[in-house]
């Protein structure tokens, strides 16, 4: 692996192609999903090592409140669950949570348990995991002007919006992966993203391993980043 000032200082991941993956296995779709989250936490795990000091994860977007009833239920009930499981994790592995997105549109329950999560964990010193739920790009930007109008602001500047975003406080990506063959972004981090290094693979997101992560990390540190200059 190369010198650590070379390795990402922050990752996004575009955690694509869990239904397809749980299609390809006779299982139904909320297998997928549990399956991803399992991955989700190898690759956090495979950040740490190397020396990432953030991960942001695009987990749900507002989008995904248009399948079916069902499935969003599902995808409700094992937040839920992740969230129990996701705290533990993070004190035992001494990782901040954050969660960004429109948090108040999810049940009461949901919104309070992310909320305590980021209080319990808030003064953890490892890697940072940021959540993406509930989250659109343009969302988050019209959000972020509408506090700032509301604040009174007359004349609104690049700083400001950026102090607005639900990401304020956090690194933008040096790269971003996103799994299952789509090669677009999909309104991730699109204020953040603007100079961040893309990577798109073909595998499925619950079938992406170390390997795969580990050659990526190696193309990044490979490719010459000018950032407009």
């Amino acid at each position: 692996m190369s010198a650590p000032e070379e390795i990402p200082n922050c990752i996004g991941i575009i955690m694509d192609g869990n239904r397809r993956w749980a299609k390809t296995q006779g299982l139904p779709s909320f297998e997928g999903h549990r399956r991803g989250y399992q991955t989700m936490k190898d690759v956090v795990g495979w950040a740490d090592e190397v020396g990432v000091g953030t991960v942001i994860v695009f987990a749900f977007s507002q989008e995904n409140w248009n399948r079916s009833k069902e499935e969003v239920i599902f995808m409700l009930d094992l937040i839920r669950w992740v969230l129990k499981d996701q705290v533990k994790e993070a004190m035992e592995k001494n990782i901040c949570l954050r969660f960004i997105g429109d948090i108040d549109k999810f049940p009461e329950d949901i919104a309070l348990d992310m909320r305590k999560n980021e209080k319990e964990s808030e003064h953890n010193t490892g890697l940072i995991l940021a959540i993406a739920v509930s989250y659109g790009g343009r969302d988050e930007i019209v959000r972020a002007v509408n506090t700032l109008i509301k604040q009174g602001k007359q004349e609104i500047t690049t700083v400001d919006i950026e102090a607005s975003l639900d990401t304020h406080g956090l690194p933008d990506p040096d790269m971003i992966i996103r799994t299952s063959g789509e090669m677009r972004v999909s309104g991730f981090l699109p204020w953040q993203a603007v100079y961040s290094e893309l990577f798109f693979t073909k595998t499925l997101w619950p079938d992406f391993s170390k390997g795969e992560f580990l050659d990526i990390v190696k193309q990044y540190t490979e490719r010459e980043r000018r950032m407009g200059r």
